[in-house]
């Protein structure tokens, strides 16, 4: 694996534990794809540091577990937002 990759790799762990970050802003911030992000913390980090591959999918993890609760709030926030405008709900 190429020294730059695993630099990545840590760097992207890191951020994902620091900022309790998900897949989809961590491959914003560093200008990678999602999948890539998921290969990144789940099969080169585990050969780079096990422990800091662990963190980063716990993080990883309970982002995936709570993502249904953030999009219905999302979709919540728009609604009333658009009654607010004046808007009519359907």
């Amino acid at each position: 694996m190429k020294g730059y990759i695993e630099e990545r790799a840590i760097e992207v762990a890191n951020f994902i534990i620091g900022y309790n970050a998900t897949v989809r802003e961590t491959a914003k911030k560093f200008g990678i794809s999602k999948s890539t992000v998921h290969k990144d913390v789940t099969e080169r980090l585990e050969k780079i540091n096990p422990k800091l591959a662990i963190q980063a999918r716990k993080v990883l993890e309970f982002n995936k577990a709570e993502r249904h609760l953030r999009g219905g709030l999302a979709t919540k926030e728009k609604y009333m937002n658009l009654t607010k405008k004046g808007k009519k709900k359907r």
